[in-house]
């Protein structure tokens, strides 16, 4: 038998599947034989393999014999998740070197969708775990917050400018110099505001060990993003297409989901786990979250030039009012 492969041996879709693999691997000085052989011995994928399934449902290890922290887990794994779902749309839109409408929306959509989803199954968190529960095993998660998701924090900076997500006061101490001084700009981020004590102004611990394990890795996110997130992708368009009202919809929609409603939803059930009278139990982390909770402290995305109200900044206010008096 020859060492060629002939139509008579092999089926045409065969054939034609081993010269686009000759073609691949021939190049790079590649025996295609040798992987072959590979292919051959290598067993069947299975689903359970594929996804790694055994390694993520062991990875749920809690810190007390209280049931209802394995739901506390899980949920914060999953929300992980969607996470980096919409950031792997983040790193598709700040690759688009010609962007156009449609893949912008697209993608956007796509983030939205994702937000919806995690919007709409918190109620696993307000009213899915026992509350007394909840208070007893928090107790071992000191400092351990929320506040140190860094996917978040990285979704925060891809969406727009940096300086927008800053102390505008700080950040005008630092004038113009600092616009691509990306640590600076960090150091004026509007975040940190939420993890200090309040009896002293200092940061907190979870703030502390947060940027002791983040600070590099967000410096370099927020470089990268500089010229690639959403809003400066959004400014390469056409100046029709920047106002075409599908595209105000889906930028909207991303300022409300992201900088509104995910905040109102962690308000929400923080009001109905650490609400007391007269004094509220205090977070894990140190975190003074009636003062950082509540989306109107948050910064918007959109800026007065993109036609989408800074939703943030206006309307937010009164829905965790009414969240906080139906609690």
């Amino acid at each position: 038998m020859s060492d060629v492969p002939t139509p008579d041996e092999f089926s045409p879709a065969v054939l034609a599947q081993l010269r686009r693999l000759q073609d691949k691997y021939v190049p790079d000085g590649q025996d295609l034989a040798a992987y072959l052989e590979g292919l051959y011995h290598a067993k069947y994928i299975n689903y359970w393999d594929y996804i790694e399934l055994d390694t993520l449902l062991s990875l749920q290890r809690p810190l007390t014999n209280l049931p209802d922290e394995r739901i506390f887990i899980m949920y914060h794994q999953i929300s992980e998740l969607y996470f980096k779902l919409c950031l792997c749309e983040y790193e598709q839109i700040g690759n688009l070197q010609a962007p156009t409408l449609g893949e912008v929306v697209l993608r956007l959509g796509r983030i939205n969708r994702y937000f919806e989803n995690l919007i709409d199954s918190f109620d696993v968190m307000v009213d899915g775990m026992d509350k007394q529960q909840f208070l007893d095993f928090r107790m071992a998660l000191m400092p351990a917050s929320g506040f140190q998701s860094v996917q978040y924090r990285m979704i925060e900076i891809a969406s727009t400018a940096l300086e927008n997500l800053t102390d505008q006061v700080k950040r005008q101490t630092l004038g113009e110099a600092s616009a691509h001084d990306f640590d600076q700009l960090l150091g004026c981020i509007y975040w940190k505001a939420g993890a200090t004590i309040e009896a002293s102004g200092a940061k907190a611990l979870t703030l502390i060990e947060f940027e002791r394990k983040y600070t590099a890795d967000l410096v370099r996110h927020a470089a990268a993003y500089h010229d690639r997130n959403v809003w400066a992708v959004v400014q390469r368009l056409p100046e029709e297409d920047r106002h075409h009202p599908r595209l105000l919809r889906a930028m909207r929609q991303l300022d409300v989901s992201v900088n509104v409603n995910w905040p109102l939803m962690h308000f929400k059930s923080a009001v109905r786990y650490l609400h007391r009278n007269p004094i509220d139990v205090a977070a894990t982390g140190g975190t003074n979250w009636r003062n950082y909770l509540p989306p109107n402290s948050s910064a918007a995305f959109s800026t007065p030039n993109s036609g989408a109200p800074r939703s943030s900044k206006t309307g937010a206010k009164a829905g965790w009012k009414a969240c906080s008096k139906k609690a």
